[in-house]
């Protein structure tokens, strides 16, 4: 008697990766979707893999292992051989350090049965960093609601979600455009992702997650997936090829209008994902990734610059101007409101980014950040850049920083201005440190702050965590706070410091945020017996509130 056809099949793409395979396999078998079939794709692995899925193969007879002959070097060949050999009428995919939720192929498939004109069935995405736990959403303003989209182009901001990996297909869809994940380049789930949105009758939507993605940002470089190799110059040329490639296919399949929504998705998370890692690279990367992205960004519709964030624009037209220490300044304030070291205004009254008024028409429209009203905002929306200069180990847990201000839009007297440095383990737990800032000149200001780490009120059980100070200044009553900008490299300062009450003895480390704006910050980790009881703290956590004393008490009993 012939096996009954399973509903779905899930392909498990793996290479090098035994450690991982089974968690992935495991959430396949615990779905709530039996009927299933489970293909592991093996990029013909050189590791133990092969061992690990046939074991798990022979566990259960829904899996079946595919070994490619050669290794292909991407995602694409173990994918594409799936498809070759699955038997579900329904197909979904899944990378080997990846899980799906428990009942996600049900819920996909629930609502491709429920509607036939609807080609693939998505939904969101859980985003699991493996170095700290914290969970968030991929695209949350995508997955809002549960709706079903009548063609990309009711919805073209849906490119934003280009991933394969958190959908449901027809096969019939994927046979009858033919439809294959592209060989012999990176990226390839863009473009696929970009095809099956066109080529779609229509496509469901769901609020759900459906993926659980694991990002592990501190992985050795040998083992980085590819879109963590981001400082890789052969990475960038990557992302922008299948970019082109993405445009061909828009031009032969009729949806040349959706081009400028095409545009402004690289613009905003393609390109930004590069421009984010400015300040970290040096001028001779910056200059090679211009090469690589001027050509390329000559050709994107003008509205999808304008529809980007100014500060966006500016650090994009500054490489393009081949003005790369600036790109790395502005690079730096993206997202957060952080003022630009100095402005020029033209004799019109136009005001641009950085020293000169620029000569190229572009180049001057694009730097223009007149709307940013600089001099005429509040005070409590102003912005000023707040750089630190210099980090000094002091005595015992003190750090003395250099601080210095620019103040481009002058909203700051020309005269002494007292500071304050806030930083704040807890809502409830605050150091505040007030100290002078003097006048260098119009629109700088520098002034020195010695921070008493020692000081730092800690809730009774400890604290571990990590938090960035900020620097806050008070005028016409109105109070404006922004962050700190350490020097990108200084020597890591770590301490133990013994906290009142005995027990809260605490490794603290100073240091530059490896990431983002690069900001200061600080870093706690429990030592001594709060260290050893740190599983137990939820329960010491219950009785603080009765009394301290009470809580010492059950530290010592868990310590016997």
């Amino acid at each position: 008697m012939a096996p009954t056809a399973p509903d779905v099949t899930v392909t498990v793409i793996v290479y090098n990766d035994a450690e991982r395979l089974p968690r992935a396999v495991e959430s396949l078998r615990r779905q709530t979707l039996r009927n299933i079939e489970i293909i592991i794709s093996d990029d013909h692995s050189t590791d133990n893999t092969p061992e690990v899925a046939k074991a798990l193969a022979a566990q259960d007879d829904r899996i079946v292992y595919n070994r490619l002959p050669q290794n292909s070097g991407g995602c694409s060949a173990p994918r594409n051989s799936a498809i070759g050999i699955a038997r579900a009428p329904f197909l979904m995919f899944l990378d080997s350090d990846d899980e799906l939720p428990e009942r996600a192929c049900e819920m996909l498939l629930n609502e491709l049965r429920a509607d036939d004109t609807v080609d693939f069935a998505m939904g969101g995405v859980e985003r699991v960093r493996t170095d700290t736990g914290s969970v968030s959403s991929w695209h949350p303003h995508l997955f809002t609601k549960k709706r079903t989209v009548r063609g990309i182009r009711q919805q073209p901001g849906m490119l934003f979600e280009h991933l394969s990996t958190n959908k449901m297909y027809r096969r019939e869809f994927i046979d009858r455009h033919q439809l294959r994940f592209p060989e012999g380049i990176h990226y390839e789930d863009q473009l696929f992702s970009a095809q099956a949105y066109c080529l779609a009758r229509a496509f469901a939507v769901l609020p759900d997650p459906v993926y659980r993605w694991y990002i592990s940002p501190f992985e050795a470089v040998d083992s980085l997936s590819i879109s963590n190799q981001r400082h890789r110059i052969e990475n960038v040329r990557d992302r922008v090829n299948v970019a082109r490639l993405i445009d061909d296919f828009l031009v032969e399949s009729g949806h040349e209008e959706i081009k400028a929504d095409k545009d402004f998705k690289f613009l905003k998370h393609d390109l930004r994902m590069y421009t984010g890692d400015l300040p970290y690279r040096t001028t001779d990367w910056i200059k090679q990734f211009a090469d690589e992205v001027s050509p390329y960004l000559a050709t994107l519709a003008p509205e999808a610059f304008q529809r980007l964030p100014r500060d966006q624009r500016v650090v994009i037209q500054l490489v393009r101007s081949g003005r790369y220490e600036e790109a790395q300044l502005a690079a730096r304030g993206v997202g957060r409101d952080v003022a630009p070291r100095e402005i020029t205004e033209d004799g019109d009254g136009r005001v641009y980014w950085g020293p000169v008024v620029p000569a190229d028409p572009q180049a001057a429209r694009e730097l223009d950040v007149t709307d940013l009203e600089l001099h005429d905002r509040p005070f409590r929306t102003t912005m000023l850049r707040h750089e630190i200069t210099r980090v000094e180990p002091g005595t015992g847990s003190r750090v003395t920083l250099d601080v210095r201000t620019y103040d481009p839009g002058a909203q700051l007297p020309m005269g002494p201005v007292v500071a304050t440095v806030h930083l704040a383990p807890t809502e409830d737990h605050r150091l505040s440190t007030s100290f002078r800032l003097d006048p260098v000149r119009p629109g700088l200001f520098e002034g020195q702050v010695t921070l008493d780490l020692a000081a730092v009120p800690l809730p009774p059980h400890g604290f571990a965590g990590i938090r960035h100070p900020v620097l806050a200044i008070t005028q016409h009553k109105q109070h404006n706070t922004g962050l700190l900008l350490a020097p990108l490299e200084f020597p890591t300062m770590r301490k133990k410091i013994a906290y009142r009450h005995g027990l809260a003895e605490h490794m603290v480390t100073v240091e530059p945020e490896g990431h983002g704006a690069g900001r200061l910050q600080v870093v706690w980790e429990r030592a001594g017996l709060l260290a050893k009881a740190e599983p137990h703290l939820p329960a010491i956590n219950k009785v603080v509130g009765p009394g301290l004393k009470r809580a010492r008490g059950l530290v010592r009993g868990l310590m016997k």
